[in-house]
């Protein structure tokens, strides 16, 4: 193609052959894809980065992708969205009738999740590419009640969510008061929280929050470009299997162990809250102004002796989570399947199994 210097210049003349050629690609693309299919599926990961970007810088190039694009999953199986759409709408729509791709970036290191998950009879997408992160964002935009979920975003009953509703063992009070045990041995980079899960589900479960992780990764390969998400610390969540029988176990040791230390603090806990309660009811229907002094630096001293006591609890339920064994083994095992254990960590996660087993 002989094409002036000048006309080059113009930024319309500059859209209109690159528009032309992004045609002709697509085109060609997709009289492979008609042609050999096989030969196309063979050459697909080569091609899918090229692929990506135009789909990315050109929404006509996108419209005609969308004939040919295929999703890979982790057997190796390749689908057209139609294709793909059709294998899974009938077991990953969740209760609010939203289509559920599920898929995963690393195989190696997420395959217990996507073992799970394929328990369950879903099906896995492998999406590890460069530009992969951005390609789930555009086509959450263009697939209508559709959205993806990354496999170890959350436990897989929580991945689809459907209307089954289990009961847990655990009240809330009996979780805010076992979360100590479990707290006592992480750092603050793990929010731990209880989920009523089945008694054959892993008795804990780490997961990574799908909105901040996506942000982190896409920040990454944009080398900075937003920063606010890319220089926060990653976050992960600790999901306790409220059902498990070893859960369970470690309650019930505790509930044994500190029992006496327990009853005498909720015991002056108790009159506390009474008087607490009594206090606010006195306020209702009053302007700060009309309140005495006196009323509001009771109150406040009740919040703080309150504040005192659950702070003393917990540093005794604390202690006793790091001196647990099976606590220890539990979380490191969570650890372990996530390939989060190492060094000195996983040395004594070694020594302790070996004593354990003596």
């Amino acid at each position: 193609m002989n094409v002036s210097r000048s006309y080059l210049q113009s930024d319309s003349n500059v859209k209109k052959i690159s528009g032309h050629i992004t045609k002709k690609v697509a085109d060609r693309l997709n009289d492979i894809f008609k042609k050999d299919r096989k030969e196309f599926e063979e050459k697909w990961d080569n091609l899918k980065l090229f692929i990506n970007y135009g789909i990315l810088t050109d929404e006509k190039f996108f419209d005609k992708a969308s004939k040919f694009y295929l999703f890979k999953n982790t057997d190796g199986k390749y689908f057209t969205f139609e294709e793909y759409k059709k294998l899974i709408e009938s077991n990953q729509t969740d209760k609010d009738k939203n289509l559920i791709y599920l898929y995963a970036s690393k195989l190696e290191e997420q395959y217990s999740f996507i073992e799970n998950a394929k328990n369950k009879a879903y099906d896995v997408l492998l999406l590890d590419g460069d530009l992969d992160s951005h390609i789930i964002n555009k086509l959450e935009q263009k697939f209508e009640k559709s959205r993806f979920s990354r496999v170890d975003a959350d436990v897989v009953e929580k991945l689809i969510q459907k209307e089954e509703n289990l009961e847990s063992n655990l009240t809330q009070e009996e979780q805010e008061e076992f979360s100590p045990v479990f707290k006592s041995i992480l750092g603050n980079n793990f929010n731990v929280s209880f989920e009523t899960l089945k008694e054959d589900s892993a008795p804990i479960i780490i997961t990574q929050n799908e909105f901040m992780r996506r942000m982190k990764d896409m920040a990454e390969l944009s080398g900075g470009g937003t920063p606010y998400y890319g220089n926060m610390p990653d976050s992960f969540n600790f999901v306790v299997n409220s059902n498990h029988p070893l859960i369970k176990k470690v309650k019930e040791e505790k509930d044994i162990a500190l029992k006496d230390k327990i009853e005498n603090i909720n015991a002056e806990i108790i009159p506390l809250d009474s008087e607490k309660m009594d206090l606010e009811k006195s306020k209702e229907g009053k302007k700060e102004e009309e309140i005495l002094q006196a009323d509001k630096d009771k109150l406040e001293d009740v919040n703080k002796k309150i504040e005192d006591l659950k702070r003393n609890k917990n540093e005794f339920i604390s202690k006793y989570g790091k001196e647990n064994k099976l606590v220890s083994q539990l979380i490191d095992l969570a650890l372990i399947s996530n390939n989060m254990l190492k060094g000195k960590a996983l040395d004594k996660f070694v020594k302790r199994s070996l004593e354990i087993m003596k």
